[in-house]
């Protein structure tokens, strides 16, 4: 192995056959080229796919109400469904177990005003929950608590573009903004991965909102996330058990889907991630046998490449060279130009993906990418191929006698 005499008959071999050399490293180089270029792919759809999960809460159900579309129990069609307070505790006591977070909303648009900066802003009534399931991170001061929402506090807390838009200097927690006229102070500041849209939303207590909506106790919303330890299938039987029980309690037709609607990430996540299980499965094969056709190559030329060399063998045969060490000799040359094409593939796999980056987001695939522990079993794959492919052939040349390899044409 540490032979240096070896070592430069290999190298000599190799700057000798220069085409034959290029010709069985190009299927080694290439096979590796487009597994990691197809995996990095396959990371990147399923990245852009998760990404639009994180923006909330993985596990969120939310719960809204429109118009009836079939008379039932007496009632007629067309008929406005509101969610109360009292469902919304309803749903918290009915089964808390299954429960992680949760919170009400009432939403209403209001025009915020700030000294001479004013604009129109989506505000939520809330309470402390809400953080959680919009996945937001407080940047400065604090968010709506409990106390806030027992003493129905105007308080208030702004998104960051709000903050951006019309308190552009210094921290804004400490001063009143005006909402439709009443004044909060401002207690927080809040960032959203969904983005610009949902940073520039304005958090208040819930009882505050109602209380300005001359007492009302209607709901737009009601959000919550299951228990994280509960399987897909559990959750959606969790929520399918929720939505009867609301139909039931608001009187609406079980067969009325527009009244009483419950959506439950676990059922859009089961079929995305079906999706993915497919895409995976299909680059997964696709790349597999982009190494096995590496492996098929390798292979075929270093049968080719033994043949013409039969008549050398038989020469190192006559002047005493055991077949042990022919064999050697060209096991090593294979693992050589093998581990060379390998290390030129894998650079060039991880280069275009760097290259790529995220410039194909807008097709969801966001940073494509592969792991160095699946790189380095497919290059310890094709490495031993390359090993494989170099025994077998050397071992049946080295076992043919002298006198037949010499006459070799």
């Amino acid at each position: 192995m540490f032979d240096i005499d070896r070592w430069r008959e290999i190298f000599e071999s190799i700057r000798s056959n220069v085409l034959r050399t290029i010709l069985s490293g190009f299927t080694v180089a290439l096979g590796l080229f487009i597994f990691i270029v197809l995996f990095g792919i396959g990371n990147g759809l399923k990245n852009a796919f998760t990404e639009g999960f994180a923006r909330d809460a993985t596990n969120l159900i939310s719960i809204s109400t429109g118009k009836t579309s079939i008379a039932f129990d007496g009632l007629q069609t067309n008929r406005l469904v509101v969610l109360q307070n009292s469902d919304f505790e309803n749903i918290k006591k009915e089964d808390p177990a299954s429960i992680e977070y949760s919170s009400p909303r009432y939403t209403a648009s209001m025009v915020v005003k700030y000294g001479r900066e004013s604009g129109s802003y989506q505000v939520n009534g809330a309470d402390k929950n809400e953080t959680y399931i919009e996945n937001r991170k407080v940047l400065d001061g604090r968010y709506i608590n409990d106390a806030d929402i027992s003493a129905k506090q105007n308080v208030a807390v702004i998104g960051r573009m709000v903050q951006r838009d019309l308190i552009k200097n210094g921290s804004p927690v400490g001063k009143d903004i005006s909402l439709n006229g009443t004044m909060f102070k401002v207690v927080g500041v809040f960032s959203d991965d969904g983005g610009d849209n949902d940073e520039r939303m304005i958090s208040v207590p819930i009882s505050t909102l109602q209380q300005l909506k001359k007492g009302s106790d209607t709901l737009s919303t009601v959000y919550l996330t299951y228990n994280p330890n509960m399987s897909p299938a559990e959750a959606i039987k969790y929520s399918d058990k929720l939505q009867k029980n609301l139909k039931k309690s608001l009187k609406v037709s079980p067969d009325d889907e527009n009244a009483v609607r419950v959506n439950n990430n676990a059922k859009n996540m089961e079929n995305t991630f079906q999706f993915l299980l497919i895409i995976t499965i299909i680059v997964g094969f696709i790349g597999l046998g982009t190494l096995l056709a590496g492996i098929i190559g390798i292979s075929n030329i270093m049968v080719y490449i033994v043949k013409e060399r039969t008549k050398e063998i038989g020469v190192r045969k006559a002047i005493g060279a055991k077949p042990s060490a022919i064999v050697g000799l060209i096991i090593q040359e294979s693992v050589v130009i093998t581990v060379i094409s390998g290390i030129i593939g894998v650079g060039l796999g991880i280069l275009t993906l760097f290259l790529v980056g995220d410039s194909l987001e807008k097709y969801f695939i966001k940073d494509p990418s592969v792991g160095w522990g699946l790189i380095i079993v497919a290059f310890v794959c094709l490495v031993f191929a390359g090993l494989i492919a170099g025994f077998v052939p050397a071992f049946r040349a080295s076992r043919i006698k002298p006198i037949e390899a010499l006459r070799t044409e």
